[in-house]
């Protein structure tokens, strides 16, 4: 029904409700309210329903937007749920963690003056619905197939690959390190932007779909990756990069600084009601602290946020370029200062001075020069505009690398590129090892959640195309 869109000229955009800065400064509770049937209905007929839908030519997963978004309109939530999952695994999830303001809603083309269709929470409120409802059910393949694949991590990856080769009928086992399922949707990303009961029902629905998890189990440490090449026809390996950068700076070694991912893991797990002795002792804990945090992306945001909550004295974030270049989510930013972030830009770590213990970041301003081989602009050191910052807490969130896989899983022959990610054949989504695939960080280097579940799902189909492959050139051997 063509009347019921379109309407962006006489509805302005409203996002859910926001709970207020004073309020959720407390509490690690999501900021947003849920959107109400009508008002989820009324956003979605903002669209314009354009030819050309560069929401979804932006979407790493090339979801179908426009579509779900008219069937929400209508009312139809039962068929925007089959629509917005038939390209997604997990639609609530990306609907509330990806940077709408860079992907989706960044390109829609009603944005000038008219301000983007709330793609994000429309697409959150679309599959909260279908939970409510009932309407996610468990995997029930066609058929059964013999075969059975090995998935080398639980986090977006590992689990929308696992989801995709399940829903073929293979036997699926995901093996992790860690003691829950999900990787940095659990461990890395906090309760007010992700719940952690939206990932544990997403486990629960794994698990009743027949995909087993062996958790606590290091590849490399409790089982080599020999023995699972042996153990499954196909090996996955979608374990992402946790190795944090560090800078060089004389006293880095100080008390009081701490790698990003560390913090955030230590208040996940507390959160969680783990007994985490870091935290209880007060090393990874921001309560009554100067906190400084250094990096410009998301996980800065995360972090920032979560000083926050955690009752710090005062919260700084220092970054080397300006708001313009942030490679965060600018929502994000938004969001850090109605809570009572201050951002110090154009600033970048000299030194950290203390004794023993971190007291204060020596700082010096940048100015920004002329772009470099990327097109972003170079930061260039201002003389004699050093500035001293208290701090009692430090975080490091400059990014993350990979590790060495090749070390850690005793498998030499495993080959890396120059970054140190693994070297596959993109077409073919394959390692230098017959039969072993990888996919998300571990081959893109740090990325997005939403690109993380693309690679999974594509990799889930190279997958099948050589168990398949496999199978017929077995049973042409037989027939001879």
């Amino acid at each position: 029904m063509a009347e019921r869109m379109l309407k962006f000229v006489g509805t302005p955009q409203a996002m859910p409700d926001k709970r207020p800065a004073a309020e959720r400064r407390r509490d690690f509770d999501e900021i947003y309210q849920s959107y109400a049937q009508q008002k989820a209905g009324e956003q979605a007929s903002r669209c314009s329903q354009c030819g050309v839908p560069f929401c979804q030519i932006h979407c790493p997963l090339h979801n179908n937007i426009p579509d779900w978004l008219k069937l929400t309109a209508e009312g139809r939530l039962d068929e925007a749920y089959e629509l917005s999952s038939a390209t997604n695994n997990f639609p609530e999830i990306c609907g509330r963690i990806c940077p709408q303001d860079r992907l989706c809603e960044g390109n829609c083309v009603i944005e000038k003056g008219f301000e983007a269709v709330t793609i994000g929470s429309v697409e959150k409120y679309i599959t909260d619905t279908a939970w409510e409802r009932g309407w996610v059910k468990p995997i029930q393949p066609r058929r059964e197939r013999p075969e059975s694949v090995g998935i080398v991590g639980a986090g977006p990856a590992g689990l929308a690959a696992a989801e995709q080769l399940r829903r073929k009928g293979y036997q699926v086992a995901i093996y992790d390190r860690y003691d829950r399922v999900g990787g940095l949707l659990i461990y890395g990303i906090p309760n007010f932007k992700l719940e952690k009961e939206i990932v544990q029902r997403r486990e629960t629905l794994l698990r009743d779909s027949k995909v087993t998890f062996h958790l606590n189990c290091e590849v490399g440490r409790d089982v080599t990756l020999e023995e699972l090449r042996a153990r499954h026809g196909a090996v996955l390996i979608a374990t992402g990069v946790y190795k944090a950068r560090d800078i060089a700076a004389p006293g880095v070694g100080l008390a009081g600084i701490a790698p990003a991912l560390d913090y955030l893991t230590a208040s996940n797990r507390q959160g969680l009601g783990d007994t985490v002795p870091a935290f209880e002792s007060g090393v990874l804990n921001a309560a009554g602290k100067n906190v400084v945090v250094i990096g410009g992306g998301d996980t800065a945001m995360d972090c920032v946020r979560t000083a926050v909550r955690q009752g710090a004295k005062s919260v700084k974030c220092l970054y080397r370029r300006d708001r313009a270049n942030m490679p965060g989510s600018q929502r994000e930013v938004k969001h850090a200062e109605e809570e009572g972030v201050e951002f110090v830009w154009l600033a970048a770590p000299q030194a950290f001075l203390g004794n023993e213990k971190v007291s204060h970041v020596r700082t010096v301003r940048i100015h920004l020069g002329m772009p470099d081989a990327s097109g972003r602009q170079t930061p260039q050191e201002i003389p004699n505009s050093h500035i001293n910052i208290e701090a009692d807490l430090v975080l490091m969130a400059l990014g993350f690398d990979p590790e060495d896989l090749p070390a850690a899983m005793n498998a030499p022959d495993l080959g890396v590129t120059g970054w140190n990610t693994l070297k596959i054949d993109w077409k073919s989504m394959m390692t230098s090892l017959d039969g072993v695939f990888a996919a998300g960080d571990i081959v893109r280097g740090a990325s997005l959640v939403v690109w993380a579940v693309r690679d999974g799902r594509d990799a889930a189909e190279r997958i099948h195309t050589h168990l398949t492959t496999k199978a017929l050139a077995a049973q042409r051997i037989a027939a001879e």
